[in-house]
């Protein structure tokens, strides 16, 4: 597919590779294979700028992350990490926190491709991703406590909401290796495909395209009615944050008037990009 038209700058990128495989979808690329995917600190920041840019960019309704070679992403660049140390440097990170994604605070989901190992950082991305494929090969882990660190992009509390306390405890603190279907087994990702990159991909690329289809501000709003009912707001308190900050938003638009007369006229929608 030929690079669209964008209204807004396309970031460079060093460790990434960007590609657009269907209408309103941004593929991500993790291009540090002899690293294994692992983020170092300019890659944080160049993903900061990516995600940021999936948000504002009008042409485009949702993102892939996935990875080069044989990884999807084994966390933090520990070399670097030791040599910070060492020298009694800081590790400063973006806002959004580890790939810009555990603390981020967007409005497009983001699929993760799982095409590899996902190690500690690698499967703290695929917690705070919206929908996960993986390949019958992928594996996952946070073996944090095996180096003597702990896993603090936000899959500890997160995790927990997904899979439940005993084996959210047994990943944190054993370390062991899921693998893809026992992760599937437990609820962690959304679907498990051949072990082909390609396959994977293809996966993730046909539930981005199924999003891009929607409302643009529908899908927004309903991401962020379900965030809070994950991020520990309860029931009740989600709904009257939901119906109060985001529903006036959803119905001033013109998304939510054209998908009811598309209904009524019975055709399909032309949506507008969401300026929520």
């Amino acid at each position: 597919m030929s690079k669209p038209n964008f209204q807004l700058p396309e970031p460079s990128g060093k460790y990434c590779v960007l590609s657009y495989p269907a209408p309103g979808v941004l593929l991500v690329r993790l291009n540090r294979p002899k690293d294994l995917n692992c983020i170092n600190q300019e890659g944080h920041t160049e993903l900061d700028q990516i995600w940021s840019w999936l948000d504002a960019e009008p042409t485009l309704n949702a993102g892939i992350i996935t990875g080069t070679g044989r990884a999807f992403c084994a966390g933090a660049d520990l070399k670097e990490w030791n040599s910070m140390n060492s020298e009694n440097r800081s590790r400063p990170m973006p806002p959004s926190g580890f790939g810009a994604l555990s603390r981020r605070n967007g409005r497009k989901p983001i699929i993760a491709a799982v095409n590899g190992l996902a190690y500690g950082g690698g499967t703290e991305i695929i917690v705070n991703c919206d929908m996960v494929v993986a390949a019958k090969k992928a594996t996952f882990a946070l073996p944090e406590v095996k180096r003597g660190v702990v896993a603090v992009a936000g899959a500890l509390p997160r995790i927990v909401r997904t899979i439940g306390r005993p084996r959210a405890m047994e990943m944190a603190l054993t370390g062991r290796t899921v693998p893809a279907q026992e992760a599937f087994e437990w609820g962690l990702i959304n679907k498990v495909v051949g072990d082909g990159d390609g396959e994977v991909v293809a996966a993730a690329v046909e539930y981005a395209k199924m999003i891009a289809e929607n409302s643009p501000d529908a899908v927004i709003v309903s991401r962020e009615g379900i965030k809070m009912g994950w991020e520990g707001v309860g029931a009740e308190e989600g709904s009257r944050l939901l119906i109060e900050n985001w529903y006036p938003r959803l119905v001033a638009g013109d998304n939510i008037k054209e998908g009811l007369r598309a209904f009524v006229e019975k055709r399909k929608p032309q949506w507008k990009a969401a300026k929520l």
